[in-house]
């Protein structure tokens, strides 16, 4: 049984086991998301230039997150094809800023995982806030403290239209923007790009258009990235582009 079917039989259990009476009864929150995307663009690295699947499932309690988030290939990359190239877990604590009304805050782990690639595994802990304000900025700073060593910064602000749209007589169909500027330290760029200089990197965009069809969620997107750093977009360590439009759909399933 390959990864993919394992990760598949896991999320079967788990919704067995996540029903509504039994999340109610013990304050535990599941998250189950599906998520298949034309490219892998990851902080303006384009991973994959082929549709991938992008599976997760997360486990709440309270304040406390855990959640399981993997990247699996249709295509022939680095040799591998139908299976998953990467896998991450993380452990979130998020709450609000005590003396402070609309701050919020977030810290965690991530622990990245690439099965059957030559990449090593890495470890970043993180620190985010987020505001409750017009557009809702959020700042979040990343930092590698295993193989690279260095940090990445991201600004992020985001607006929601309720309803735009309706499909059929009663499903309303909203619409969600994003943005998000990163920036990275000369340790981050460096193993990632090969140039040993703190840059502006990335700017990303992104517009979603979420639906409810039979208890999920169902999230078409359309996204554009863009690198900002001549040094940066003279590397070829993830290809020549430096400018990519890919599209997605997920799916979400909240128990």
């Amino acid at each position: 049984m390959n990864k993919l079917k394992c990760l598949m039989v896991v999320f079967g259990i788990v919704a067995v086991a996540g029903s509504e009476t039994v999340t109610a009864e013990t304050g535990i929150d599941l998250e189950f998301t599906a998520d298949f995307f034309s490219k892998y663009i990851w902080r303006g690295q384009n991973l994959d230039d082929d549709p991938v699947f992008q599976p997760g499932i997360s486990i709440s309690h309270k304040n406390v997150t855990a959640s399981v988030w993997g990247n699996f290939e249709f295509t022939n990359i680095n040799g591998n094809r139908g299976d998953f190239t990467e896998l991450d877990y993380s452990l979130d604590y998020s709450g609000a800023v005590p003396g402070i009304e609309g701050l919020g805050y977030s810290i965690g782990l991530i622990y990245y995982d690439f099965p059957g690639t030559v990449v090593k595994d890495t470890t970043e802990a993180y620190l985010g806030f987020s505001c409750d304000l017009p557009l809702n900025p959020s700042l979040t700073i990343y930092h590698d403290i295993d193989e690279a060593e260095g940090s990445y910064l991201s600004l992020a602000f985001s607006h929601s239209i309720e309803k735009i749209a309706e499909l059929g007589a009663d499903t309303p169909i909203g619409m969600e923007l994003g943005a998000s500027l990163g920036w990275g330290s000369g340790s981050y760029n460096k193993y990632y790009w090969g140039t040993d200089q703190s840059k502006l990197n990335d700017l990303t965009f992104s517009a979603s258009f979420p639906f409810d069809v039979a208890g999920w969620t169902v999230v078409p997107s359309l996204n554009y990235v863009t690198l900002l750093s001549d040094d940066i977009r003279a590397t070829d360590a993830y290809g020549t582009d430096s400018d990519y439009f890919y599209a997605g759909i997920g799916f979400v399933k909240k128990f």
